[in-house]
């Protein structure tokens, strides 16, 4: 007979986190790295709409630059070596491709307002736009919905394509210190401390906004009552939950098209 099998010691057991970087060079390349694998993600699960749809990075060493996808080319076939990076003024300094117009209007002025974030993510996800048209945030009906219980913000105005710096701090504005802002008539802006994080809170909000407006259309939706809603987002809401639950997504993006990372 085999002896009961003993537990392995918690100290023995692997548990992945955000990795630590000992120089500029190597975490600007883990962030670039990141925002290749999100954007492939993005043309994975269908967020592409033509050229719109945007992702950027901020730089680690040149702060008040951020990389990005280069406007025109498709989320499914950018690489690593594709990425541009752009400065305050929207010019290109690094890279041969231009960059969207409406990527430097909002997100210079997301990145410039909220020195936290390191990543900013908005595309026009279909069900993203749906529950934009209907002028709603998102309601605690489900348990993912949660982290975005009084953390996410309604942009209550559309004036067309954004290309000037003002819609983009107005935008900005309206996110507030939030993770997220519902752009009315537009679609879904998130953004994170990391790449990983901004990328999962679209995924999981664009997935919220589905199940909200199929709730609907089947019947009246029960709520969360305010308590637990805001329990659940105390233990979900965070970024460092964010990026724990991106890591599926990465593992599978990148072992399925590595060719990302060149």
């Amino acid at each position: 007979m085999s002896p009961r099998p003993e537990p392995v010691p918690a100290d023995q057991l692997r548990f992945a986190l955000p990795p630590q970087h000992e120089n500029v060079e190597d975490e600007r390349r883990h962030r670039k790295e990141r925002l290749a694998a999100a954007l492939r993600l993005f043309g994975r699960f269908g967020f592409e709409e033509g050229v719109a749809g945007h992702i950027t990075a901020r730089d680690p060493e040149f702060t008040d630059c951020f990389w990005v996808n280069p406007f025109g080319m498709s989320f499914k076939h950018i690489t690593v070596s594709d990425l541009i990076m752009v400065n305050h003024d929207g010019q290109v300094v690094e890279g041969r491709h231009h960059v969207n117009e409406a990527a430097f209007a909002i997100h210079s002025q997301i990145h410039r307002a909220r020195p936290d974030v390191v990543a900013a993510a908005h595309s026009h996800s279909t069900y993203g736009r749906a529950l934009s048209a209907l002028r709603e945030l998102l309601e605690p009906i489900t348990q993912d919905v949660c982290p975005f219980y009084q953390d996410h913000a309604l942009f209550d105005d559309y004036t067309g394509v954004v290309v000037d710096l003002e819609e983009g701090r107005r935008i900005a504005t309206a996110l507030g210190p939030h993770k997220a802002v519902i752009l009315r008539n537009h679609g879904l802006l998130t953004v994170g401390d990391s790449v990983d994080a901004a990328a999962w809170w679209f995924i999981t909000m664009e997935r919220s906004c589905q199940v909200q407006l199929l709730a609907k259309a089947a019947g009246k939706p029960v709520h969360i009552d305010a308590a637990h809603a805001e329990e659940t987002r105390e233990r979900l809401g965070s970024d460092l939950a964010a990026w724990i639950n991106y890591q599926p997504l990465y593992q599978q993006i990148t072992r399925s098209e590595p060719e990302l990372l060149g």
